[in-house]
């Protein structure tokens, strides 16, 4: 029974991951200054949304909320800001001005939005879907431009945070909350010119909020649907050179059954079985530390820590229900995170060379078990399976101002990886402990001509001691054609995947069963461009545009198995492993466009368009939909009070099936779903804030992935108060 729910389990994850057979292919912290400009560099390393006019690039929008305070007013200017991104060149540098394609996803939208988790606002964002095992808490996994959820990568504060401990090196979005945020930049295209291994597809840099001003506390109370019971308080500012950000939440939800009516009945389900709800209690501190030593010289440190309990009971466990009985076996899921950052600035020779040294450690521990019995008396999983990673980071760029020639950047990183998995039950062994390390330089020019031609070209060289040496490029022009407001944009670039440590060394035996690891794995590897056209109209209160996009992959790392003679067995043991098997081919369309009708009413859409298929088959890969459709509209009909709505519509996908006598990983056919979120904002007086939202108003019963339904309709409630 501890094999079959083993087995079950790592499936599950890997599914919703990516993985799963043969058609299942395959942040600004760290910001460069301009010349002379410390005051944009801090900016861009606080987390704030730079904004201005054409010529005002690197100006500072102030920022004067306190931390965790819904700000929602818009903004009266004469039309849409615009935005600054670093991610792109790790420096501020106007989005209009580099050829990548780029969304910035700022902390007002967050909290006008009301978005606590961080999957529920990437799964608005264009060019990526977002696939959750449940409610708030399952394993979540984030594809972009159809490529397998392992080739994002994800950073937070410059630290890199994919999940070493888990088998595909995934960044895992399930328990991370919003509180803190202040800013997501999400960099589409191979981005490993810049970033290295694991920025394939594209990446997802997140920045947290610096605290400035006067000290400003903060407490907001929210409640609602599924036992939601959240608190979140903490406070900003800053003391003469000293500047703070601290913020500390618990959020508790209790009582959502995830699993879909037809499956309960083809499992015949007993009556608690069919009641059962998912638990999760997660518990998260962000703290932002900054010290300016003098005019030029300034020191950060960043913490991220998140402390998560969740139980649930899957479909995975209904299908037991013949061994079960009348138990009730919980899953429960354990993690431990911790990401901790520092840095130190320093801007020399008149602001001409700018350059930020950094040491990062994450740790990430993460315990499966179960509770409860089974119909004989046999208890569940008493012994717990253990997941641990660790990374340490040291990393140094610099930038060159070479003043009308453009700019240099130059920059070096060392990382050192390790894993350590095991579990305590003597009946099926396992300890597997594996590291690396890598060392990696990339330099970049950046530069324009007469305001005309922007572009950026990009190169680096990774050397790892599992898996070999990579050299990866990037060149990404835009053209403003001159008294238009036109934008032409290309982008074209390599990347790669590393084999996870888990993949690589992985070694488990059960009876009957066993997982190896391949040590001769070599690294997925992409070749992908991207062009399209921006348009600015109505005095800059009309943006629209559309990209098309076509990447190319190859050795695919997917799962294998062979069977291993046992003797006295006529079966023999089934060896789980992995190998470089096939291409695929992911293309499409993103399009988006935003309107300032007026200056209390905007509206914003983006439609993404997927065709993503296994080359050698020709077979669809595995929860990639084709369409999906976003919009929204914020409205403020009157001073404090503001309206915001939202509509998801996400076409159907293919899919693992979890009843049924077909089991390959597309085999299932996921339905398309639309969902509509209201939310609406009072500011009563200037110490206490009013708030409510009801997600999925028409009570939509959808599953994403097949078998994990998620949230129906539900209404939340609450109020900040600040000083």
């Amino acid at each position: 029974m501890t094999f079959f729910r083993c087995v079950l389990t790592t499936s599950t994850i890997l599914a919703v991951a990516g993985y799963g057979g043969v058609a299942q292919a395959a942040a600004l912290s760290d910001a460069q200054t301009p010349s002379g400009k410390s005051q944009a560099h801090k900016a861009a390393s606080s987390g704030k949304t730079l904004k201005g006019r054409a010529g005002a690039a690197a100006q500072q929008s102030a920022s004067t909320a306190p931390a965790g305070q819904t700000r929602v007013s818009l903004s009266p200017s004469q039309g849409l800001p615009e935005v600054v991104t670093v991610s792109a060149l790790r420096r501020p540098v106007r989005a209009d001005d580099v050829g990548s394609s780029v969304t910035v996803v700022t902390d007002e939208q967050i909290a006008t939005q009301q978005r606590r988790t961080l999957p529920d606002i990437l799964a608005r964002q264009p060019g990526l879907n977002v696939v959750r095992s449940g409610g708030f808490g399952g394993t979540t996994s984030i594809f972009m431009r159809g490529s397998n959820a392992n080739d994002v990568k994800v950073r937070i504060d410059g630290m890199d945070i994919n999940d070493g401990s888990s088998a595909d090196n995934a960044f895992d979005a399930g328990q991370f909350v919003t509180d803190g945020i202040g800013s997501i930049e999400i960099l589409r295209g191979p981005q490993s010119g810049l970033y290295g291994a694991d920025a394939v597809a594209g990446v997802i840099d997140i920045n947290t909020k610096q605290g400035e001003g006067r000290f400003k506390p903060f407490v907001r109370i929210e409640g609602g649907s599924y036992g939601t019971f959240n608190q979140a308080f903490g406070a900003s500012g800053s003391s003469g050179r000293f500047h703070y950000n601290v913020v500390l939440s618990h959020y508790r939800t209790d009582g959502f059954h995830e699993i879909p009516r037809y499956i309960d009945r083809y499992n015949e389900a007993n009556r608690a079985q069919r009641r059962a709800g998912d638990r999760n209690d997660n518990r998260s501190a962000n703290v932002k530390l900054g010290y300016d030593v003098t005019h030029n010289f300034d020191l950060g440190l960043t913490a991220r820590l998140i402390q998560a309990n969740y139980h649930t009971f899957t479909s995975y466990d209904d299908v037991f229900t013949p061994y079960n009985g009348d138990q009730l076996i919980r899953d429960q899921n354990t993690q431990n995170e911790a990401v901790v950052r520092g840095t130190a600035h320093l801007s020399s020779f008149g602001g001409m060379f700018d350059q930020v040294l950094g040491l990062g450690y994450m740790t990430n521990r993460r315990r499966y078990m179960q509770d409860g019995s089974y119909a004989d008396g046999e208890p569940a999983m008493t012994d717990p399976y253990y997941y641990r990673s660790t990374r340490l980071k040291v990393d140094w760029h610099g930038t060159v101002d070479l003043r009308k020639y453009g700019n240099l950047l130059v920059g070096a990183e060392h990382f050192h990886d390790t894993i350590d998995v095991s579990t305590s039950d003597p009946t099926e062994p396992m300890h597997t402990t594996a590291g690396m390390d890598t060392t990696a330089g990339y330099g970049q020019y950046e530069g324009n001509w007469n305001r005309i031609l922007y572009g950026a070209a990009n190169v680096r060289y990774d050397s790892n001691s599992r898996y070999g040496n990579h050299v990866t490029w990037r060149v990404a022009p835009a053209i403003h054609v001159p008294n238009t407001g036109t934008i032409i944009k290309a982008s074209a670039g390599s990347g790669f995947h590393a084999p996870s440590l888990y993949q690589l060394f992985v070694n488990q035996r059960g009876a009957g069963w066993g997982e190896e690891g391949n040590p001769n794995l070599k690294a997925e590897t992409m070749i992908g461009y991207d062009v399209g056209v921006e348009q600015k109209l109505l005095h800059d209160k009309l943006h629209f545009g559309a990209t098309w996009y076509d990447n190319k992959v190859r050795n695919l790392i997917q799962s294998s198995s062979y069977v291993l003679p046992v003797a006295g067995s006529a079966w023999g043991d089934y060896i789980y492993s992995y190998g470089n098997v096939g291409h695929a081919r992911m293309y499409g369309v993103e399009a988006f466009l935003d309107w300032k009708a007026l200056d209390t009413l905007s509206f914003a859409l983006n439609y993404t368009w997927t065709h993503a298929r296994d080359t050698e088959n020709n077979a669809p890969l595995q929860r990639r939909p084709q369409h999906k459709f976003n919009f929204n509209t914020t409205w403020s009909p009157v001073k404090d009070f503001t309206l915001s709505g939202n509509i998801l519509y996400t076409s159907g996908w293919r899919d693992y099936p979890l009843v049924g006598e077909n089991y390959c990983s597309t085999c299932g056919k996921g339905h398309g779903y639309f969902t509509i979120d209201l939310t609406a904002h009072y500011k009563i007086n200037r110490y206490i804030s009013v708030f409510a939202r009801a997600d999925n108003l028409l009570n939509r019963q959808y599953e994403d992935p097949i078998g994990y339904l998620q949230p129906g309709r539900a209404g939340y409630g609450g109020f900040t108060l600040n000083y």
